[in-house]
């Protein structure tokens, strides 16, 4: 789904460390999903970026790295 979404220009991050009963919670009150049958494996944010990536840079290994 990920991938699937940057192949067509849609940015996503997974989320971590979210609440998950007291989500399902809110998902079988506010949208009556069936707690028996559904629950949430994990969670995904989708969008738009408002601005555009900054370009990436990479230190040389020289520069970083030293043997001892």
């Amino acid at each position: 789904m990920l991938t699937t979404a940057a192949m067509i220009g849609i940015d996503s991050c997974p989320i971590e460390g979210f609440q998950k009963k007291e989500t399902e919670a809110v998902l079988a009150q506010s949208c009556e999903v069936d707690l028996e049958k559904y629950g949430i494996s994990y969670m995904v944010t989708f969008g738009y970026r408002m601005n555009p990536p900054k370009s990436k840079t990479r230190q040389d290994a020289k520069d970083i790295i030293r043997w001892v």
